[in-house]
């Protein structure tokens, strides 16, 4: 009987821990969306200052991206 017991107190507090690892999930995936959101904010900000950059130096819209990729001659 006392192995009974003790098995049904663990079921218990495995639920319970189950319950508060499903809640602490809940919050951390609130709080990579909401990161999220903001980096995605922050970049669009950015892409911003650089298209305003690119035409207070050079007076035109249709500039290259920041960063051409360009491939090496093999040899």
């Amino acid at each position: 009987m006392s192995s009974l017991k003790s098995t049904i107190e663990k079921i218990r507090s495995l639920e319970n821990e189950r319950k508060n690892i499903l809640l602490e999930i809940e919050e951390l995936r609130k709080m990579a969306d909401s990161k999220a959101k903001a980096l995605e904010s922050e970049v669009g900000m950015l892409r911003e200052e650089v298209k305003s950059l690119r035409i207070l130096l050079n007076g035109s819209e249709s500039q290259p991206d920041a960063n051409p990729v360009t491939k090496k001659k093999s040899k």
